[in-house]
């Protein structure tokens, strides 16, 4: 009889490998903070959504990347986006990126053996600016200056790490991001679609969409240039 009797049951299922199909990432720039995201869903073999949205609102200063099951994900940013907005009815103050995070953190934690969820959240408050918190599956948090994961994550780690500076400018984050997203979806089976960035700071969130072509733009059919002009005739 195996010794190790008392290894609870449940817990030996929560050391089984598992898959995080994506790619997600955020860090913290001078003004606030960037997130980017590939946008395919996989179900096993198979592509079920190619152009899924991971970068998800949680309320209007914090958003969250998702990685892990997509089902889990988003019934789990659903539900902290309503506590949160429930918090912020009843203080009539902003909520702060931290309090996210820690309860995204519960939450994980609590249903550790039923959620297979990986979590980065970032955001801008007026107290501690930019922010990004890493909520790892089992619910650790910790707070980052860059973070990423994902099973595209591994083919990048170094280009993040080389290319990252802690008071880079906005554009410059956000071309590390779009060059670093675009080398995942093209090593890794489990990313793809399109390129989604979101950059937070005090004046709002801008989102921006860069397509998988060599300019970053959508190119359909023929040039980027063809498309100008073919777009400026239906115009006219």
């Amino acid at each position: 009889m195996n010794n190790s009797h008392w290894l609870d049951l449940d817990l030996k299922d929560c050391f089984t490998p598992v898959e995080c199909g994506t790619t997600i990432m955020a860090a913290q720039f001078a003004d606030g903070v960037v997130l980017g995201a590939d946008s395919r869903t996989t179900a096993g073999c198979l592509v079920a959504n190619r152009v899924t949205d991971k970068v998800t609102r949680i309320t209007d200063n914090v958003y969250c990347c998702r990685s892990g099951s997509a089902a889990d994900t988003q019934q789990l940013s659903e539900l902290v986006s309503t506590l949160m907005w429930h918090r912020e009815m009843h203080t009539g103050q902003q909520t702060l990126v931290r309090d996210v995070a820690a309860e995204f953190r519960d939450i994980c934690y609590t249903s550790r053996r039923s959620l297979m969820a990986g979590i980065i959240v970032g955001g801008w408050d007026a107290q501690c600016g930019g922010q990004v918190y890493n909520i790892s599956m089992g619910g650790m948090m910790a707070r980052e200056q860059f973070s990423y994961g994902g099973s595209g994550s591994i083919y990048i780690s170094g280009m993040l790490r080389d290319g990252y500076r802690p008071n880079m400018k906005k554009e410059q984050l956000v071309l590390l991001f779009k060059s670093a997203l675009k080398q995942a979806i093209y090593h890794d089976s489990f990313s793809g679609g399109v390129a989604r960035i979101a950059i937070i700071t005090k004046d709002g969130i801008e989102r921006r969409v860069y397509y998988n072509t060599s300019t970053g733009k959508a190119q359909a059919a023929g040039t980027d240039q063809d498309m100008g002009k073919a777009k400026k005739r239906r115009e006219s």
